[in-house]
């Protein structure tokens, strides 16, 4: 990864760096000597202060004393930890290591040595979740007194073992109806008790937004680094390969590790659409305007889900409702090119 890092230097133009994201992984397992050498490689060829947000991603289960101190020191000032869920059952059923108990223990640990900036992850839509036990979820997390919450519904991918089990009739399927409600239900309480609904599935205190999540929503440019990481420069994506050993073998040697696609005119506008829309600030008018897509047609989309009462139009922004944030993956197709 180091060596990545020195390879592609050049990537972005910006050397100021307003975030760092440790995860997308489980990087509260590598050793303090580890991710210290992948920042001071950052660091040797970007610029970042203290005001740069680091975040680190962790297992609670990973959260120790020694390891709060040694992440401290390495500049981490934000932490996102995975507690999934409240329920002994549903940990064990996503075949999770840690215990309830930890979950707690992780969190007071992490305030108890200063981090107030911490965000969990939380997990709905489960078959044997009801909406009984997914409202003691919310209010245990709002007991943590956590600033950011991220929440997403299960969905069963292909080729998981997941998918497997509901094929075979050993799990039931997810109930669609009871995700929904569970979705305005959290959106309602988190909401009424000062967080702010600023993407799908992320939620926020007053100032406490994630930078780094934001910025890719804006489309901000950015450059990932690892097995399976992405990277943007406002006119490519390019993705790494996921197999851990040809990423290894090939590095620094070839191409072969690594693929790149650059956007054309039609796949920005999707794009756009397709993160924006998932924003508490939408997506701009005014920008739409700069496409040669912005037609008739599409007028008349943005007018039916008005009408609809999916989105409405503030200052110059299309904004999904709560009901249309139920269907956000359909209506941003609607708008595609």
């Amino acid at each position: 990864m180091c060596e990545e890092i020195e390879l592609r230097a050049g990537y972005l133009t910006d050397k100021s760096l307003g975030s760092i994201y440790l995860g997308g992984g489980t990087p509260s397992l590598l050793k303090f000597t580890e991710l210290e050498q992948i920042l001071k490689t950052i660091r040797k060829y970007f610029n970042f202060d203290q005001t740069a947000e680091i975040t680190l991603e962790a297992n609670p289960d990973d959260i120790s004393l020694e390891n709060i101190k040694e992440w401290k020191a390495l500049g981490v000032n934000r932490f996102s930890v995975g507690l999934q869920s409240f329920k002994k059952e549903d940990l064990k059923w996503m075949n999770r290591a840690h215990q309830v108990e930890d979950g707690y223990a992780s969190i007071a640990l992490l305030k108890s040595q200063g981090i107030s900036n911490i965000s969990v992850d939380l997990i709905y839509g489960l078959p044997e979740l009801s909406d009984k036990d997914w409202e003691e979820h919310l209010q245990n997390v709002m007991e943590l007194q956590v600033p950011h919450i991220s929440s997403y519904c299960l969905t069963v991918e292909p080729k998981t073992a997941l998918n497997k089990l509901v094929r075979n009739k050993t799990l039931s399927p997810a109930d669609e109806e009871a995700q929904e409600r569970q979705f305005l239900m959290m959106s309602e309480i988190l909401c009424e008790n000062g967080f702010q609904h600023y993407e799908i599935s992320n939620f926020a205190l007053p100032e406490k937004k994630a930078v780094h999540n934001s910025n890719y929503w804006r489309g901000e440019h950015y450059m990932g680094i690892g097995p399976s990481a992405h990277s943007f420069d406002g006119k490519s994506r390019r993705w790494n390969v996921a197999n851990n050993q040809v990423y290894m073998n090939n590095i620094g040697k070839n191409d072969n590790w690594f693929e790149t696609e650059m956007l054309s005119e039609k796949e920005k506008w999707n794009e756009y659409i397709l993160t924006g829309l998932r924003t508490s600030w939408g997506i701009s008018l005014e920008h739409l305007k700069t496409f040669n897509f912005f037609d008739e047609q599409k007028k008349n989309e943005i007018n039916k889900m008005i009408d609809e009462g999916l989105a409405l139009i503030l200052s110059d922004h299309i904004i999904l409702t709560k009901k249309g944030m139920l269907q956000a993956d359909a209506l941003a197709a609607n708008l595609f090119v």
